[in-house]
């Protein structure tokens, strides 16, 4: 009775095992950062899907596929700002799909920063001191204040010419007048990288076109048509196409919607928080875009790396700007 019993604990097994041993990073000697996100790759849970970032997001550049870069506001919101911004500068990325809120908190950081504050506080006291907060990050109603001043000052010459604009005219042009090299839009407007935002009135940037439409001239207008054009012919222009998605939402899914013209993006590398069972697209995996056609069936050609951004984005930017 004790063996049978035994053989229910500890089953035997023949079996010889590939693949590497599972180890992490050897503090011992001197500390090498490029050596401690190598070991990442036998780590294993996330910190095997950085490693596979880290391995498709070089790919990708090896291949000189168009990277696309998506991402929701909260993510120029926190000091991953100056991170997007040194992905465009070191040339990691040829186009930018964000929100309306990372277009608004680029132009006010340029100018006023936001600053750390604490997950818990008395938010109607917060509201009452004019303190608006994102997490544990505060921004101070003066901050849109300001906006507002600025951007009035720049919608008299930027439809000057066009009552019709777009989205990436709105962003090109408002990086070449900042003068902030930690922008996102400025170092998008220097590179020449494309800003894409379907939703431009989404955000404090639509409070205020809707101000100066009403009060100023009611013959202008935000265009978004021709910017989806734009973007599915990036994507048949391109001979390969990867994708870095950064959260969920609409930049997300223009991504992998206007790959889908071209049969699916060639690469994809997911970090998100979302989750799976509520069948939301923010929390869909790559392979559930591989089920529309909007990502490539390829063997090992997208990862999911389930983490908040914040954590993990540094990491794989170091990685690959590390084996440049």
């Amino acid at each position: 009775m004790s063996e049978d019993t035994k053989d229910n604990v500890v089953p035997g097994s023949d079996a010889d095992l590939e693949g590497p041993d599972v180890r992490g990073y050897d503090f011992r000697g001197e500390f090498d950062v490029g050596d401690l996100l190598d070991s990442y790759a036998t780590t294993g849970f996330q910190a095997s899907a950085v490693s596979e970032a880290i391995d498709l997001i070089e790919q990708m550049r090896e291949a000189d596929a168009t990277i696309y870069l998506t991402l929701t506001s909260n993510i120029v919101s926190s000091g991953l700002r100056e991170v997007v911004a040194a992905m465009v500068r070191e040339g990691l990325i040829d186009v930018l799909i964000t929100t309306s809120g990372s277009i608004t908190e680029d132009i006010i950081k340029s100018e006023k920063p936001f600053k750390m504050g604490e997950w818990e506080v008395d938010d109607i006291a917060m509201r009452e001191e004019g303190i608006n907060r994102l997490g544990n990050i505060f921004v101070p109603s003066d901050r849109y204040v300001w906006l507002e001043s600025y951007l009035n000052d720049f919608f008299p010459d930027f439809f000057a010419e066009q009552k019709l604009r777009t989205p990436t005219a709105f962003s090109r042009e408002i990086g070449k007048r900042l003068e902030d090299e930690d922008s996102v839009l400025v170092q998008a407007a220097e590179n020449e990288v494309p800003v894409y935002c379907p939703a431009l009135v989404d955000a404090e940037v639509g409070n205020f076109l809707y101000y100066y439409r009403q009060n100023e001239d009611p013959e202008v207008g935000i265009e978004i048509l021709e910017d989806y054009d734009a973007l599915i012919d990036e994507g048949l222009l391109a001979e390969e196409t990867g994708l870095v998605v950064l959260g969920g939402g609409v930049p997300k899914h223009q991504a992998i919607m206007t790959n889908l013209f071209r049969g699916g993006a060639d690469y994809a590398v997911y970090v998100s928080t979302g989750m799976e069972g509520d069948g939301s697209l923010s929390g869909a995996p790559p392979k559930e875009a591989v089920s529309w056609g909007k990502i490539k069936d390829g063997e090992k050609n997208h990862t999911l790396i389930e983490a908040e951004a914040t954590l993990v984005l540094p990491l794989i930017v170091a990685g690959v700007l590390e084996d440049l």
